[in-house]
């Protein structure tokens, strides 16, 4: 499945015409594709799709994907590959760790981030904004969230590159390296595991040290428990701020009367960074769901265990929910959009996804007055997931 650097009038022909639709993703992974809004938000909540690898038909686990893949990278079990009572046991024990309260701990520390990082890039009239703004604030913040010290944070950036580059690989590239586990994943998941060792002896005050305290009637994280999620933390938190930040920055540079709006009114910042996440958010599709019994979806009989993916980047533009849907308005009132998911598996860091999104684009806003994109439009690169959109990197310039 792979529909370009834009996907969405593909997506508007599949609402109207085939609303699930068989799909192939490279070598063994076969499903079938839901669009609509009404249908993709229906199974987000459907306690009857299954999130769990293990219930992928045998096929699936022959070709070593579903859980056979995600027990080789050593994160087999997290958020996103459980369900019911497990995944609610753990969303239980992590949300007493990751809480409300220390997300909005971070303001100031994120806004000093996002400030140092600008205080480099304001006189240069010229930069990246997704390797040397975007990137490198999303992990400073998660390694300050974290608990990792400062002078570890490079490695950090390493490792999660590294990784970034293996889950943005096609199959045929991974098979190359018989879908071996990445190197930064492997040095990363040691990283962690030495930390972990060391906080129990010396416990500092971050999100680490919560974790390893997380307590819930007596239940705790075990080893390979509380791996799994400060991993996921770290991978999926940085990406969905990076994704946020390059993706609503070019659909400003691309909509000029709207950037204009927001730096005349920015008090329309919350409401545009909402409008961000549904015009082109940060994912395309949630992962992999696989029914527990046979159900029916715009007509179409889905058999359990059968793969399904949910489009949120189709969903997110349909004509039948928002007015207007492929029009970019920052001051857009019309509300309900599925970036984050809905029900048990709503994003756990969309709190912090906001909380930088926020901060960022207002910096970004005062202090690079002018900004344009620096290259054509169709020379923007896009990453290869089936999940993950964003750009590789948004080359802008702007009043030195």
């Amino acid at each position: 499945m792979d529909f370009g650097a834009d996907p969405y009038p593909e997506y508007a022909w599949l609402r109207a015409e085939e609303p699930v639709k068989p799909v192939l993703e490279g070598k063994g992974l076969y499903g079938l594709l839901v669009t609509r809004y009404e249908d993709v938000r229906m199974l987000l909540g459907d306690s009857r799709m299954s999130k769990d690898p293990r219930n992928a038909p045998p096929d699936w686990q022959e070709a070593g994907k579903g859980r056979p893949l995600e027990d080789r990278t050593g994160l087999g079990t997290h958020l996103l590959t459980t369900d019911a009572d497990e995944h609610t046991r753990l969303r239980r024990l992590v949300s007493t760790a990751f809480t409300a309260r220390r997300v909005e701990g971070l303001r100031d520390q994120v806004r000093q981030i996002v400030d140092g990082l600008l205080d480099d890039i304001v006189p240069r009239g010229r930069v990246d904004l997704v390797t040397e703004f975007a990137f490198p604030m999303a992990i400073t913040v998660i390694c300050a969230l974290l608990g990792v010290p400062a002078a570890d944070q490079e490695m950090f950036r390493r490792w999660t590159r590294d990784f970034r580059k293996w889950t943005n690989d096609n199959d045929d590239a991974r098979a190359e390296n018989g879908n071996a586990r990445p190197v930064g994943l492997r040095d990363l998941l040691g990283y962690l595991t030495e930390l972990v060792e060391k906080r129990r002896t010396e416990p500092a005050d971050g999100l680490v040290d919560a974790l390893i305290a997380a307590r819930d009637d007596g239940d705790r994280l075990n080893e390979t428990e509380l791996l799994s999620m400060m991993s996921l933390l770290l991978i999926g938190g940085f990406e969905t701020t990076v994704n946020l930040v390059g993706n609503g920055t070019l659909a400003l540079l691309r909509n000029p009367d709207q950037l204009a709006l927001l730096r005349e009114k920015p008090e329309l910042v919350d409401s545009a960074l909402e409008e961000m996440l549904r015009y082109d958010g940060s994912f395309e599709t949630a992962t992999w769901r696989f029914p527990l019994e046979p159900i029916e979806v715009a007509g179409t009989r889905i058999e359990k265990g059968y793969p399904v993916l949910l489009s949120l980047a189709s969903a997110n533009r349909d004509q039948a929910k928002f007015g207007a849907a492929d029009d970019f308005d920052v001051a857009r009132s019309d509300t309900g959009h599925v970036a984050f998911g809905r029900g048990a598996h709503f994003c756990l860091g969309a709190p912090l996804a906001r909380l930088e999104g926020r901060i960022a684009f207002d910096a970004l806003l005062r202090r690079l007055p002018n900004l344009a994109l620096a290259v054509p439009p169709g020379q923007l690169r896009w990453q290869r997931s089936l999940t993950i959109r964003g750009l590789e990197s948004l080359p802008v310039t702007f009043d030195a």
